[in-house]
C-alpha cells in the first residue's frame, strides 16, 4: 500500500520532466542527430507506459535498458563469470543502435 501511495505522489514528475531534458552537443554543432538522439524523450515515454511513443523517439531504448538491468544482475549473482554474456549483451545492443542510426540517418530525412 506504502508503494503506492509514493507511486502516485510523484505521478506528476514526467509530466514536468520534459522541460529539463537536455540538449544534444553533437546536433547543436553539426546540424545532424547522433547516434543516442531521442534517448532522453523515448526514456520520459517509457516512464508515462506508452511503449509505441517511446519506439517512435528512439527504437532502441528497450534493449539499452534491459541490457544494463540484465548486467547489473547477472554481475552481481555470477561475478567474474558473466563476463561473456554482458560482451555479447553489449555488442547485440551496439548493433541495434547503430541499425537504428543508419535507418534513421539515410531513411527517415
Amino acid at each position: 500500500m506504502n508503494l503506492l501511495f509514493i507511486l502516485s505522489a510523484f505521478s506528476f514528475l514526467p509530466g514536468k520532466a520534459e522541460v529539463y531534458l537536455l540538449p544534444c552537443p553533437f546536433k547543436y554543432l553539426t546540424g545532424y542527430d547522433c547516434p543516442g538522439c531521442g534517448f532522453q524523450r523515448a526514456l520520459l515515454a517509457l516512464f508515462k507506459g506508452n511503449f509505441q511513443e517511446s519506439f517512435h523517439f528512439y527504437p532502441p531504448a528497450v534493449p539499452i535498458l534491459l541490457t544494463i538491468v540484465i548486467s547489473l544482475a547477472a554481475n552481481y549473482w555470477w561475478g567474474a563469470r558473466s563476463k561473456r554474456l554482458i560482451n555479447v549483451l553489449f555488442l547485440i545492443t551496439g548493433a541495434v543502435v547503430m541499425v537504428s542510426y543508419v535507418y534513421k540517418f539515410f531513411f527517415k530525412n
